[in-house]
């Protein structure tokens, strides 16, 4: 018989801290919507594990400008029913609708979704292409922020270090004439786990592509923006043909895989139609 785990429930950031800088192997509990199924099938271990449930100071929505600034545990049904995304980010709302059931989404929460690092996590994309930035804590080191782009160093692996919370997510808002886009496609309407997912927030003048940003979930181990993609359609003009050299680059950008849920090759052919349906949604 296995000893039983420990389990350390916390009101405060401080709290959590002091926490995790004493011990050395603990499992931060947020949500749960993850972590517990992992536990139920027994898939998953540990010695201690923190719960970060009550933390408020670690909740909430506000407004800085140019940015947002979303606590990490604020759940999904927040960031549903927010006004501040609703008007400034409403891709990050259409991608909170996705996720789960409405108990789901009440429990769920955008820093363990960030920090759980699936690449199936439903906002990811729009975390990439909104260029998030992730500020961390820890007692020992103090504070920082890393953008999105470089808090992954691997499938389901960040640059979190053992000591170290996620404390808010910074999102930039929508600029005036800025559209926002994030589609879905999965086994059913509702509550499924994605094949593919793409978000993109682009920029239009006079007609054709100012800048751009572009990013696919479940296609890859780590979610990242379609660089390439995106300088190639600079300049692309509103009601002309996708040119086929831009659809192609989505083979070097994008190594999804075979597994349960699909295949390769019906993924790609599905990213290469998401590109081409928010294309035709430009001219709306």
């Amino acid at each position: 018989m296995t000893d039983p785990a420990k389990v350390y429930s916390v009101q405060t950031v401080d709290a959590a801290l002091n926490i995790l800088d004493g011990e050395k192997d603990v499992r931060i509990l947020a949500g749960g919507t993850d972590l517990m199924v992992l536990l139920n099938a027994r898939q998953f271990r540990a010695p201690a594990f923190l719960d970060i449930w009550k933390v408020n100071e670690l909740r909430g929505i506000r407004d800085e400008g140019a940015w947002l600034r979303i606590g990490a545990l604020t759940s999904f049904s927040e960031i549903i029913n927010s006004r501040l995304t609703r008007t400034w980010t409403p891709l990050l709302v259409e991608a909170a609708l996705t996720i789960g059931a409405v108990q789901i989404q009440n429990r769920g929460t955008l820093g363990g979704n960030l920090v759980n690092g699936s690449p199936a996590g439903d906002s990811l994309p729009v975390l990439a292409v909104l260029d998030a930035e992730i500020d961390i804590a820890s007692q020992s080191r103090g504070t920082r922020t890393v953008g999105y782009q470089d808090f992954y160093t691997a499938y389901r692996r960040t640059v979190l270090e053992a000591d170290e919370i996620v404390t808010s997510i910074k999102v930039r808002k929508l600029e005036p004439g800025e559209k926002g886009f994030f589609y879905k496609v999965g086994t059913r309407r509702a509550q499924a786990i994605s094949k593919v997912m793409m978000a993109a927030r682009l920029a239009m003048n006079n007609g054709s592509i100012d800048s751009c940003a572009i990013s696919y979930g479940s296609m890859t181990p780590v979610v990242r923006r379609a660089g390439r993609v995106e300088a190639a359609l600079r300049g692309w003009v509103s009601g002309s043909a996708l040119p086929e050299s831009i659809q192609n680059l989505l083979e070097g950008e994008l190594s999804p895989i075979d597994d349960i849920r699909s295949t390769a090759r019906y993924r790609m052919r599905v990213a290469r139609n998401l590109l081409a349906r928010m294309l035709r949604e430009v001219e709306r």
